[in-house]
């Protein structure tokens, strides 16, 4: 393949779990501001990790000369997103997790060899 299309559709999917996760976390922060005032735009984090989980796996199929810094920045979401976006409803976790190991370890297929040209066709 000529782009790790795998690991960018389960990134993808991952971060919209992560996505509704944050959401849910934003949510309750919503609830919880009128206690705790400013911390709780705390809450809001999960959202924002949500959102670069579904953009590094949009750079994946995008970009794939830099698949190891988006499969990177994907797992470190992935783990990112325990915390502060539920795990993603722990699907989410899983599959963006996967999606940045998969982009990590794929390798492009290497270029077929050039044709040399001899002579132009006489028509």
């Amino acid at each position: 393949m000529t782009r790790p299309v795998a690991a960018g559709v389960l990134t993808i999917i991952g971060g919209l779990f992560i996505l509704g996760g944050g959401l849910a976390f934003a949510a309750i922060g919503v609830l919880v501001f009128t206690v705790f005032g400013f911390l709780s735009g705390l809450f809001f984090v999960g959202a924002i990790v949500g959102v670069i989980a579904v953009l590094m796996g949009i750079l994946m199929i995008a970009v794939p000369s830099a698949h190891v810094v988006w499969g990177a920045i994907a797992i470190i979401m992935a783990i990112l997103s325990i915390p502060f976006a539920l795990a993603g409803i722990f699907l989410g976790f899983i599959l963006a997790l996967i999606g940045g190991i998969l982009a990590l370890a794929w390798k492009p297929l290497p270029a077929p060899p050039p044709v040399p040209v001899t002579e132009a066709r006489k028509v």
